[in-house]
């Protein structure tokens, strides 16, 4: 159950941290995979808040989400495929040193999402901690602290 709280703790700083500030960039495809990034966020905040008691439980709007964070897992390794870099970017060269666990990493949270029941609350809350602890390994391995 710590678990579960730390990692929705996680989640909700991802989400509320602004990640994916398009402005000032100017490499399209660094602006395409940080708004792709973005819709992670987006997605994984809808969650977390519902999990949290900040919003009220959804079927429609969890399983909206839920899919959004499979389809969106889907597209990161392409969208990250390109060695682009701009200044405003988080993303780290190791990305590109470590390919094959970077894919990994964006699968494991494709498949985090795919296994979430969002057809009841304490399911949601139940799957939040492994849905957000593949968020935090990626972000801890690819990815700028701020």
């Amino acid at each position: 159950m710590k678990r579960f709280f730390v990692t929705l703790a996680l989640s909700a700083t991802i989400a509320g941290t602004g990640f994916a500030m398009t402005e000032g960039v100017e490499n399209e495809a660094v602006k395409a995979r940080m708004m792709l990034m973005d819709g992670v966020k987006a997605a994984t905040g809808t969650l977390g808040a519902m999990a949290k008691g900040e919003m009220a439980f959804d079927t429609d709007k969890a399983g909206e989400a839920r899919q959004a964070l499979i389809d969106h897992a889907a597209k990161i390794p392409a969208a990250f495929e390109a060695q682009e870099m701009d200044p405003k970017s988080t993303a780290l060269p190791a990305i590109w040193e470590n390919w094959a666990d970077f894919e990994m990493k964006a699968q494991a949270m494709g498949a985090a999402a795919q296994e979430l029941d969002t057809s009841d609350l304490g399911w949601i809350q139940a799957g939040m901690g492994d849905l957000g602890g593949t968020c935090a390994a990626c972000h801890k391995a690819y990815r700028i602290k701020k």
